[in-house]
């Protein structure tokens, strides 16, 4: 959560003009849908693979109406580089530590 928020906040600081002013937790909310995501596709359980499945859904919906509206030009009051980069930092950080070694006894 933590990395994904701080992630989507540094990006929105030097990608989005300097007047716009940005709070909230949301970059740090998509982080955690590409978390959720991720950690459950595993090939050899079913269940498992119904919730990823489910929750991609949800995610690529998400993510593709966040690229739309970036495209566009943005909506209003809605920081949707903070979206995207929340999301990105999440598939980074689950990148990350699946390279770590696993602990063992």
């Amino acid at each position: 959560y933590l990395v994904c928020g701080a992630g989507a906040s540094l990006a929105s600081l030097w990608l989005l003009p300097k007047h716009v002013v940005s709070m909230g937790a949301s970059g740090a909310v998509f982080g955690l849908f590409a978390v959720a995501m991720l950690t459950k596709l595993t090939l050899f359980n079913f269940k498992k693979l119904v919730e990823a499945a489910i929750i991609a859904n949800f995610v690529w919906k998400q993510i593709s109406q966040e690229v739309a509206m970036q495209m566009a030009g943005g909506s209003g009051a809605t920081n949707h580089v903070a979206h995207l980069v929340g999301a990105l930092c999440g598939v980074l950080l689950i990148a990350l530590l699946s390279r770590l070694p696993a602990g063992g006894d």
